[in-house]
């Protein structure tokens, strides 16, 4: 069964900076041990603030790979791009701006192209089948979709690729998968808002079924970190 750490603070500013250095030691730790750190990051809003604070952690930025858990399926300079978050973010801080990021080819013909296409590269510079990323960031929906795994939708079954099609708000997009997700040696989920409280409270409920809760598909042989605001965790005790 997974087991989930709850850290809860009290504000999204101080979420923020704890965050930013949760991932930073976890980035620290990969890097004491291999040459380079293989990441995936969420996109949404929740986040950003943490890219800011963490590009400007004093870390070997050249050895590491940036991935995307998702993307929308819009071009690399559409205001919804994943893409654009982090580049407005994380890299637009001189000390991260050496890291190597690895855009989805939204450019492509189809979104199908695009998820074969940034599976194969994940393949090829990930070691393991599941490949093996060293640090997954994920966020959390309000109907508890993580990635773009959402509640009904194909891409939460899909055990056989790394990397799959989706759809979510009416938008096609691509998402890495639950085994990809699952064979991370960290995941960190960053939660913020109270209208985050009830999927955070099945999130953490052993009960809860990954169907109705995808990002309960995310089980990793590791702990989980769960870090939310005070606002998103309620009365949310950690299991």
């Amino acid at each position: 069964m997974t087991r989930y750490n709850l850290i809860v603070v009290e504000s999204q500013e101080k979420l923020a900076q704890q965050a930013a250095q949760v991932l930073a030691s976890q980035i620290d730790l990969v890097l004491a041990v291999r040459d380079r750190a293989q990441i995936a990051l969420a996109g949404g809003t929740t986040p950003a603030a943490t890219y800011r604070l963490l590009g400007d952690e004093h870390l070997p930025w050249g050895r590491v790979d940036v991935w995307l858990g998702d993307e929308r399926w819009v071009a690399a300079d559409d205001p919804a791009s994943n893409l654009g978050l982090l580049r407005a973010s994380l890299l637009a801080r001189p000390l991260a701006a050496g890291a190597k990021l690895h855009p989805v080819p939204t450019g492509l013909a189809t979104p199908e192209l695009g998820a074969a296409a940034y599976g194969e590269e994940i393949m090829q510079l990930c070691v393991g089948s599941p490949p093996r990323l060293d640090l997954v960031l994920l966020g959390l929906g309000d109907d508890g979709h993580t990635a773009s795994l959402f509640p009904g939708t194909t891409a939460t079954t899909v055990t056989e690729q790394w990397v799959t099609v989706s759809e979510g708000k009416g938008m096609a997009r691509i998402t890495m998968t639950a085994p990809l997700l699952s064979a991370a040696r960290k995941v960190v989920f960053l939660v913020s808002g109270s209208s985050k409280s009830e999927a955070l409270r099945r999130l953490l409920d052993p009960k809860e079924s990954p169907q109705r809760t995808p990002a309960r598909l995310v089980q990793p042989e590791t702990e989980v970190i769960v870090m939310a605001d005070q606002a998103a965790a309620g009365g949310s005790k950690p299991w």
